[in-house]
């Protein structure tokens, strides 16, 4: 039942890695939380509504954007490699889909329509991935001017936390160096990124529901600058040197090394977090994580508790 005092907020692919950590932040903000996804969230927690549907469901999406205010869009294909696998594929989920989720914003009168992006609209890499971003950045602008939707772009930078999957790079880093030994990275390593935890970017998402933001393009993005070769060297320290360093030369295909300025969308603020999750204490913990999730298979995480042996 919906609670009048509070707005609701919809999260789309809010089971996901980011979408999931949106969803508590904004639970945590007193939002009435629905989560739409084509999987159930394993991280749903009190006073969160979960509806199974996916981006081409277009009559659950209706029902679920049913009195609400905000819609926050992460579902679709969110990597690189898959996407350009299949571009045709990355079309009909990442552009058709959210003109999906867009019609029915229109159609149930939704205040604002919040659009996960990527730094990547800003480049010429990518591949289909970052194509797929720049088109519905420029259908999202179109539903504003024909139908009066309001909007906010949030273009993210590197996320990085718990929850994260194998496509993450991090995540992918402390799993090579947990079960093999060994850290193999497809470049350099010289590779800078703006890493944030996920959990920063979240209150920071939270945060753009201002008015202020409405028809605003947002990069969010966190303090700590790092190469990917300095990412390896912490998570070598932290398993105690036990770990062997590997890499190529160049960069992997569709990647930046240092900026990926080269195209010139629409311009955005960049936010950052005043108070943030130190980069040495995230990956701790995200080893920790998955530490915990080899060898105690069993062991159900709950955000805010500390587990002992």
């Amino acid at each position: 039942m919906n609670n009048p005092g509070k707005p609701i907020a919809v999260v789309l692919g809010g089971s996901g890695f980011m979408g999931s950590h949106v969803a508590d932040a904004l639970s945590e903000s007193g939002y009435q939380v629905r989560v739409v996804d084509h999987t159930p969230s394993t991280w749903l927690t009190s006073g969160q509504t979960m509806i199974e549907a996916d981006l081409t469901d277009t009559a659950s999406l209706r029902r679920a954007f049913e009195d609400a205010s905000y819609v926050l869009h992460f579902a679709g294909i969110a990597d690189i490699g898959k996407a350009n696998e299949n571009p045709r594929r990355t079309a009909e989920i990442n552009l058709l889909g959210t003109i999906n989720a867009l019609d029915a914003a229109v159609a149930c009168g939704v205040k604002r329509f919040c659009f996960a992006s990527t730094v990547y609209v800003y480049s010429d890499m990518g591949g289909f991935y970052r194509a797929s971003k720049q088109a519905c950045e420029s259908f999202i602008e179109s539903y504003r001017q024909e139908y009066g939707l309001p909007f906010t772009v949030l273009r993210y930078g590197t996320l990085y936390g718990r929850r994260a999957g194998p496509t993450n790079r991090i995540y992918a880093m402390i799993t090579a160096a947990l079960q093999k030994g060994a850290i193999e990275y497809p470049g350099s390593g010289e590779a800078q990124r703006d890493f944030i935890h996920v959990r920063d970017a979240a209150r920071l998402t939270v945060r753009t529901l201002s008015e202020k933001y409405e028809n605003q393009y947002l990069m969010i993005t966190g303090q700590e600058r790092m190469r990917v070769r300095d990412i390896a060297q912490i998570i070598r320290e932290i398993l105690k040197g036990k770990v062997e360093l590997k890499f190529a030369d160049g960069e992997p295909e569709g990647h930046y090394l240092l900026t990926p300025y080269s195209f010139s969308p629409r311009l955005s603020q960049k936010l950052v977090p005043s108070d943030y999750v130190d980069i040495g204490q995230g990956i701790l913990d995200c080893i920790e994580e998955q530490w915990n999730e080899a060898n105690h298979p069993d062991r159900l995480y709950v955000p805010g508790k500390t587990h002992k042996d």
